[in-house]
């Protein structure tokens, strides 16, 4: 997966080819979009974790660093929305349309 941080332009008929509609193609993009950026502030929040203390000492200022390293390596990863798009293209995203006979009976 070519890994980008930055926004690129996209071929809206591309996006359409899998599923016939390019408005249900970005909804699909925007929901995986959303699970990978949960997924990463999860995993930054477990990083920063062991810095999160009250008592000052002398390791702080190495701590402080520690931190920064962190988040600057996670603003530094491409988008949530670019690493759905590129997943999407690559036909790596799983999706489905609920089945209007169900919601007809529920």
């Amino acid at each position: 997966m070519d890994k980008h941080t930055n926004a690129e332009t996209r071929n809206l008929q591309q996006l359409e080819h899998e599923t016939n509609n390019v408005y249900l193609s970005a909804a699909i993009i925007s929901r995986r979009a959303n699970q990978i950026a949960e997924k990463q502030k999860e995993e930054l929040k477990n990083r920063l974790e062991p810095f999160a203390h009250d008592s000052d000492n002398l390791e702080e200022v190495q701590e402080n660093r520690e931190q920064i390293e962190i988040s600057l390596m996670y603003e530094r990863m491409p988008k949530p929305t670019l690493l759905a798009t590129e997943e999407f293209k690559e036909g790596k995203t799983y999706w489905r349309l609920p089945d209007a006979s169900e919601d007809a009976t529920s």
